[in-house]
C-alpha cells in the first residue's frame, strides 16, 4: 500500500518578496495538493491564490491547526494518507513546523512512517542568524520572552550568560508592537560589550539587519515598532 507524504511547504515572509524567495517547485506541489494543514486558513488561501491563481479554492479541504485548534490526527489525516493522498502545512509565514504548531503534525508522520517532505524556503529566524555575523555553531532559539517586565528582565539577563558562559548566541523574538518595550529592556540589562542584532522586515524591501554592542546601540536612533523583527544577543 502506497502512503501519501506530508509536504512542508514554505510561505513568503513579507509581500513583496516571491520572485526572489520562493522555490519554484512550490507551484507543483500547491498544485496536486487538496489537504492542507494550516495555522491560519483566510491567510493560507490568499497564499494558494497569489501562487496558484488557476487553482480552484473550493476543492481544498483545509483544517486549521494554530496554537489555539485542536485536530485528531489518527480521525482526520490518517486515513488520508492511508489511501495514498499528500497533506501540505502550512504556517503563517516562513517555514512550517519551525517555531510552529505544526511541528506536532510532523511528529505523527513519523510515528506512523509517513515520508515528510521540507521544500526549500525561508526562514526568518536562521535568515537573521546567517546575517548577525554571530556564532552560527552554537545557538538556541527562544520564541517570546515574558510580557512581565521584571521577568523579562531577569530572562535577558540569563540569556546574557549563556552568551558569555557558553559562546551560545540567543534567538528571540516579539509581538511587534512591544518590540520598543523589549529594545529598550535588552538595551537597560546588558553590559556594553554585549552585541545586539536586531534583524527587522527579513526578505521585505525595507529589510534591516544592523549588529552593533550594547553601547553603540544607546546612541544610535532607530523604531522598530509594528515591524516583523528577530532579535539576537551574542
Amino acid at each position: 500500500m502506497k502512503l501519501g507524504k506530508l509536504i512542508l511547504i514554505p510561505t513568503l515572509i513579507s509581500d513583496d518578496s516571491q520572485e526572489t524567495t520562493l522555490n519554484k517547485n512550490i507551484s507543483h506541489y500547491l498544485e496536486n495538493i487538496n489537504f492542507f494543514v494550516v495555522e491560519n486558513i483566510r491567510t493560507s488561501r490568499r497564499y494558494i491564490r497569489k501562487i496558484l491563481p488557476e487553482k480552484n479554492i473550493d476543492n481544498i479541504v483545509f483544517h486549521s491547526y494554530g496554537k489555539n485548534d485542536k485536530l485528531d490526527f489518527t480521525k482526520e489525516l490518517l486515513p488520508y494518507f492511508l489511501t495514498g493522498n499528500d497533506i501540505g502545512i502550512i504556517s503563517e509565514a516562513g517555514m512550517p513546523a519551525i517555531a510552529d504548531p505544526g511541528s506536532e503534525v510532523v511528529k505523527f508522520a513519523h510515528k506512523h512512517e509517513i515520508q515528510v517532505v521540507p521544500i526549500v524556503g525561508p526562514s526568518s529566524i536562521f535568515l537573521a542568524l546567517a546575517a548577525s555575523g554571530m556564532n552560527g555553531q552554537n545557538f538556541v532559539f527562544h520564541g517570546y520572552l515574558p510580557i512581565n517586565s521584571k521577568d523579562r528582565n531577569t530572562k535577558i539577563k540569563q540569556l546574557e550568560k549563556s552568551v558569555r558562559s557558553l559562546n551560545q548566541t540567543q534567538i528571540f523574538m516579539e509581538t511587534p508592537y512591544r518590540n520598543n518595550k523589549l529594545f529598550d529592556a535588552i538595551l537597560k540589562n546588558c553590559l556594553l560589550d554585549t552585541n545586539l542584532c536586531i534583524a527587522s522586515n527579513i526578505t521585505s524591501n525595507n529589510e534591516k539587519i544592523i549588529t552593533r554592542s550594547i553601547e553603540e546601540w544607546k546612541c544610535f536612533n532607530i523604531n522598530i515598532d509594528k515591524q516583523p523583527t528577530i532579535f539576537l544577543i551574542g
